[in-house]
């Protein structure tokens, strides 16, 4: 382990299951206190366990980031039980498709809600710590960087058939990365989205039968690609295949370690290949 985050705090949302749990592992690896976050108790629990049974450290923060007091309760977490935060990565999110003339105002309210009325609301509440520990440190002569990673997807840069709603909010997680990335520059945080393109998760995995869902606030949600449509998105990428979770944590890590201190205001397409 190289230990290139120790003594880092890192606040992940969405990170009990797939790719934000893979995201938690990786940055704990090397050296992250993790605040952990999920709707649900249990998973954000064994992310915890998982990551204090290899030695690190963590805690939870359960509940919806679309509730209205969740980012000020978020960020009062990681303050009170490691006293800082130096990564956020804004990663909570899920699919609600359909074409435009069959699309609810709930459905396209619900999804700009969680992927990107969250985020900005967290930014904000991390917004006064951030602000003034940097003058501290700045007036120091020992400048820390900070870094946030903002979870986006290639239909939020090229649009995606069926998703107007998602597309729509991916493409402002991206136009609220390069405003932000302007805005905290004076205070040393690099701020990137990630891209992602077709990541094998229990949301566009085959499913195991037609009527595969999600419980998201009582609400049930449809998840899953049918097989046949699976293999023919897979055909479409250069790598041949869908990325794996791991494989998205990496290119996120790679925004979190100092190597990346230069790099701000970006969008980091992980697609395996297509463009």
């Amino acid at each position: 382990m190289t230990q290139k985050l120790a003594g880092k705090v890192a606040l992940i949302t969405g990170s009990g299951r797939g790719i934000g749990r893979e995201i938690a592992l990786k940055l704990a690896s090397e050296g992250a206190r993790v605040v952990v976050n999920d709707l649900d108790h249990e998973p954000a629990q064994q992310t915890v366990d998982e990551i204090r049974s290899s030695g690190g450290e963590a805690v939870a923060c359960t509940g919806s980031v679309t509730e209205t007091e969740f980012a000020d309760r978020f960020v009062k977490t990681a303050l009170d039980s490691f006293g800082g935060i130096d990564i956020i990565v804004n990663n909570a999110g899920y699919t609600w498709d359909n074409v435009v003339q069959k699309m609810s105002d709930e459905q396209w309210e619900a999804i700009l809600s969680v992927h990107l009325t969250a985020p900005f609301r967290i930014l904000r509440a991390a917004s006064g710590f951030i602000r003034e520990a940097a003058k501290k440190e700045i007036e120091a002569g020992t400048p820390v960087h900070r870094k946030v990673v903002n979870i986006s997807s290639t239909a939020g840069v090229y649009g995606n058939a069926g998703q107007i709603n998602y597309a729509a909010a991916k493409a402002g997680v991206n136009g609220m990365t390069k405003a932000m990335a302007k805005e905290w520059g004076r205070y040393n945080v690099n701020v990137n989205s990630v891209a992602f393109g077709l990541i094998m998760t229990r949301l566009t995995e085959s499913p195991a039968d037609a009527d595969a869902s999600i419980d998201i606030e009582g609400k049930k949600i449809k998840v899953g690609v049918r097989p046949e449509i699976l293999q023919m998105a897979e055909k479409t990428i250069p790598l041949g295949r869908g990325g794996k979770p791991e494989e998205a944590a990496g290119a996120v890590y790679m925004l979190c370690i100092p190597e990346s201190d230069y790099v701000s205001g970006q969008v980091l397409v992980c697609a395996g290949g297509k463009p």
